[in-house]
């Protein structure tokens, strides 16, 4: 089961369940980027609303070559008569939604790997309403590629624009700040933002200005490529030092938390003041919580099919629909265009807001985390706790295999989709959900889940259930079913 040396051999072009990633030097090049953003930039100007402008928005992240090959793809926008506006410094991927919305864009170009390890590339691209192109528009760039693309890159002086700060401002004008920075310090609240090397860095200082000395610390914010060894992804085996930092300062008296964000800031987590990892399977029941209960805001509920129960049971509390839908933030997106909704989120930490952008922002849901436990007055770990006793304690967690071969991956989709087990470890499956992987329910709150990822050679196997033990057991099978497989 464990994955070859690496293929040397240059992948198809294929975008996965938000853009096209690969390894760099090898699926990335500057030849192939310039190709898919010639491709992309047609694709746009196809589809293109009359009420829109000719820009289209350039951003990148902070790894390696990032920054130049943001820069070298702005050809590409130029050689369809298309104005590209590039990023002055290493930006998140919601700032760049954000300045499609300003600029009245076409669309954005986002060099990003997002929370892939160091030595991955790739693109994420953008529709005019700020969210992630759908599999319709990804599928047409792909059909160009093949029919080859006849334009040939312009070069140029390409206009340059403050893309990071435009997004801060806009949060600070969607957020009263300086009530949430009067209620953090009359909480006598410790703040802690891990961005993990990536674009986030001091975005969380710089909201809350001059002040954010007094209760806020920020960890691994210097560029590195490497992300420190590990993948930028918000995962508790990733967050050592900030679980540290939370608790030692809980220690002390200080109510205290600790936020992470992604690589490209498009993902959250949270450490809570007993240095428990709070993944968004545990934070969307509490934004929930706050947007309905206290802000009365409307819509409904849309969570991935490998979401929590807990969020179909706190969301109903509250009268709110709930819809599920295939894993990538752009099947929620889609609805978020067509639909009145409260929020949307995946259980890898990606979290859109109706009042905001079809779009997931690791920022505006920091300040919204924060805005709810203000309101309440209690630490996170105590808001976590209340809220299980109304719905239920229950525990989670996703282990990833690296495939070996694509028949290995054929083989276990075959197996599950056409034969899937009626027991795991003697107990009776009582439905299996095929709407993205195989989902296979026990009962309320216990199931378990296997999917292959879009982006990479993974299968990831997801398992929730009513204790820590449980899903230790229930993954242990699982990991020796596919074995036997």
């Amino acid at each position: 089961m464990f994955k070859e040396p690496m293929n040397l051999k240059p992948a198809p072009i294929k975008f996965g369940t938000d853009g096209w990633r690969g390894i760099l030097g090898v699926d990335i090049t500057i030849e192939r980027l310039i190709l898919v953003a010639l491709a992309a930039t047609q694709e746009m100007v196809c589809r293109a609303n009359t009420n829109l402008s000719k820009k289209v928005v350039i951003g990148y992240d902070r790894r390696f070559l990032a920054p130049e090959f943001a820069e070298a793809i702005a050809s590409a926008v130029r050689a369809n008569d298309l104005e590209p506006l590039l990023a002055d410094t290493p930006v998140t991927t919601p700032s760049c939604s954000w300045a499609v919305i300003e600029n009245h864009a076409l669309g954005a170009l986002v060099v990003t790997a997002s929370h892939n390890p160091p030595e991955w590339l790739g693109l994420k691209i953008k529709s005019p309403i700020g969210g992630s192109v759908d599999e319709d528009f990804t599928k047409a760039v792909e059909n160009r590629l093949l029919t080859g693309c006849k334009k040939i890159p312009i070069s140029g002086e390409t206009k340059k624009f403050a893309c990071r700060k435009k997004h801060l401002l806009a949060l600070q004008r969607k957020i009263d700040i300086p009530a949430l920075l009067e209620g953090v310090k009359r909480m006598g609240l410790k703040v802690i933002v891990d961005s993990m090397h990536g674009s986030a860095a001091g975005c969380m200082q710089d909201l809350f200005g001059s002040q954010s000395h007094e209760f806020l610390t920020e960890i691994r914010t210097v560029r590195d490529p490497l992300f420190g060894g590990n993948a930028p992804e918000p995962l508790e085996k990733n967050l050592y030092e900030l679980i540290c930092t939370t608790k030692d300062l809980a220690s002390d008296g200080s109510p205290s938390i600790g936020l992470v964000f992604d690589g490209d800031g498009d993902r959250i987590a949270a450490i809570d003041e007993t240095g428990r990892f709070c993944s968004t399977q545990l934070l969307i029941p509490l934004f929930i919580e706050h947007l309905a209960g206290v802000r009365k805001l409307p819509g409904c509920v849309i969570k991935t099919i490998s979401g929590s129960d807990c969020i179909t049971s706190i969301a109903e509390e509250f009268g709110r629909e709930v819809i599920e839908l295939p894993v990538g933030f752009k099947y929620i997106a889609k609805e978020m265009i067509v639909r009145d909704v409260l929020l949307g989120g995946e259980e890898s930490g990606g979290i859109g807001f109706g009042d905001h952008l079809p779009e997931r922002d690791a920022l505006y849901a920091a300040l919204l985390l924060l805005e709810a436990i203000v309101h309440g007055g209690e630490t996170l770990g105590s808001r976590l706790s209340n809220l299980e006793k109304r719905i239920g304690v229950s525990f989670y967690d996703r282990i990833d295999i690296l495939l070996a071969d694509n028949n290995t991956r054929s083989n276990l989709e075959k197996c599950l989709t056409q034969d899937p087990p009626l027991f795991i470890r003697e107990k009776e499956v009582k439905e299996v959900i095929l709407i993205d992987g195989c989902k296979l329910k026990m009962g309320e709150n216990h199931w378990l889940m296997f999917r292959f990822s879009g982006t990479e050679p993974l299968l990831r196997i997801y398992c929730e259930a009513s204790t820590k033990e449980e899903v230790r057991k229930t993954l242990d099978w699982a990991k020796q079913f596919i074995i036997r497989v």
